[in-house]
């Protein structure tokens, strides 16, 4: 991380995006579809703020394949890419799969 930080990288994950949200508390991403949308509002709203061509780290995002796959759809509409995509321990199956099956898994990632 303190590479990232050095590269001018932004580290972003829904936590952070939620802890910002002081008049809308939310429970954690994931827990029901409701929270899933949440999720998907404020990541929604960073991604399309953010600069275009800017740098991120993303944590704990995407957690679903529902958010894997509405991810992939801005940055269609950005007409950006994702360079790789690293999972860390306890990473959904799903998401690992789908972003494996596009190539952008990185070398040393656990294979499911």
């Amino acid at each position: 991380m303190n590479r990232a930080r050095s590269l001018h990288i932004e580290h972003v994950s829904p936590a952070r995006l939620k802890d910002r949200e002081i008049s809308r508390p939310a429970p954690l991403a994931g827990s029901s579809p409701a929270d899933e949308a949440t999720t998907l509002a404020l990541m929604r709203r960073w991604y399309f703020a953010r600069k275009p061509d800017a740098g991120f780290i993303l944590t704990d995002f995407p957690a679903t394949l529902l958010q894997a796959k509405v991810f992939d759809e801005w940055i269609e509409a950005r007409d950006e890419a994702i360079d790789a995509v690293v999972a860390g321990p306890g990473a959904p199956d799903p998401v690992v799969g789908h972003y494996r099956l596009l190539g952008l898994m990185a070398s040393g990632a656990p294979a499911r």
